[in-house]
Parts: structure tokens; sequence; C-alpha cells
């Protein structure tokens, strides 16, 4: 398989997307990638932060997780973005970051990666689906080549979502963290996208 660069880039607010970040990231190291996790930035308030516990909480325990910036994108071959739903919409935090790419944009320095998105939400029906379509607007923009885990595993036959990963944490997060059978969607969705991305790699240098 020709080397492949992957970036695993998200944001979480109390560990659950985060959770199926690692996972990605798991599944794309398994199928050969070099890998790099990445968070956006906190923008959210300290009064904000500080008035949920496990939000607080999270922050601390991911204090070692490198912030994301521009050269995560250019470096990457392929590229999953991860996000909480934010009313069926994609959170602030990583629209932010997504925000700044547009010199890398304008220098077409996005085009042609393969891309994908993973989400959780609190409810079962709380926007996941146009959460990653949603995303998918920037990937059309970027030229990008949008890999979905589509049913191309049992696991996509258990979990659902033919469009990415998806968790639901229930109101307030009851549920706790994503189980193995989530993550290891997360993990077939990475392995895909990195297989994805070595295949049109090789086909290019040939």
């Amino acid at each position: 398989m020709a080397p492949v660069n992957v970036s695993v880039i998200y944001y979480s607010a109390t560990g659950n997307v985060h959770a199926l970040a690692r996972a990605a990231v798991e599944g794309a190291e398994k199928a050969g990638a070099t890998v790099r996790l990445r968070k956006v930035r906190e923008l959210a308030p300290p009064e904000a932060i500080d008035s949920v516990p496990a939000w607080a909480r999270h922050i601390q325990d991911t204090a070692d997780v490198e912030v994301a910036d521009l050269d995560d994108l250019s470096w990457a071959d392929a590229v999953l973005f991860g996000t909480p739903t934010r009313f069926g919409n994609v959170a602030s935090q990583l629209k932010a970051f997504i925000d700044t790419a547009g010199p890398l944009w304008q220098q077409g320095r996005l085009a042609d990666k393969v891309v994908s998105a993973f989400t959780a939400t609190g409810t079962a029906h709380g926007g996941q689906e146009s959460t990653i379509l949603a995303l998918s607007n920037t990937f059309y923009h970027w030229g990008g080549i949008i890999v979905p885990p589509g049913y191309t595993d049992p696991v996509q036959f258990r979990t659902g979502n033919p469009y990415g990963t998806s968790y639901v944490s229930g109101a307030g997060g009851s549920n706790g963290l994503p189980g193995e059978e989530v993550l290891q969607a997360a993990r077939h969705q990475a392995r895909r996208v990195t297989e994805t991305a070595a295949a049109l790699k090789a086909g290019r240098a040939a």
C-alpha cells in the first residue's frame, strides 16, 4: 500500500467525539497510515465550561492532545473530521478552524484529499445526518473526495449510519462514552478512508 498521511481533527466537549476520534486513529494506523490526532481550539468562555463538570474535566483529560493548525490539513492525504451536533449543524469550534483554511483552498492544496466525517448527538434524531451533510458542503468547495462508510462492513448494518459513524449519548451524556460496536464502526470508517487514499495515491503515481 502507498504510504498515507491521515489527520483526525475533531472537537469534543465531554469526550464522546474524542473517543470516536481515538478509534479512528486506531483504524487508520492498522491500515498502515501515519496519523495525527488533533483537537481544535476551544472557544467557549470559562464560565460556560465550568458550569458543566464533564466539560471542564474533559479539557483537563485531553490537555496533551495537540491543537490543530493548517499544516495538519496540508500534510494529510486524508482527513477525518469529528464534531458533536449543535442544533443539527457543525460545532462552532470546528467550523472556526475550517474557516481559517481559505489560504490553502486558494492555493488548491485542499483539492483531491480524501475526506470523511463522524459525529455524536444527545438524542437519536438530533441531527447526525444533517451535521455530516453540512460538513460535506465544505468538502464540495474544497474539491475533496468524500468517502463515507456506507454499508461496506457488517458493523454498519448494526450501527446504522452510512453517512459517517454516529453516537447517541443520551440527554446529558447519560449513556456514557461510546461502546465497542460504535468504536468498531469508527475504526472501519478510518480504515476505508485510508485504503481509498492509498489507492488514489498509488494510481496517481503509476
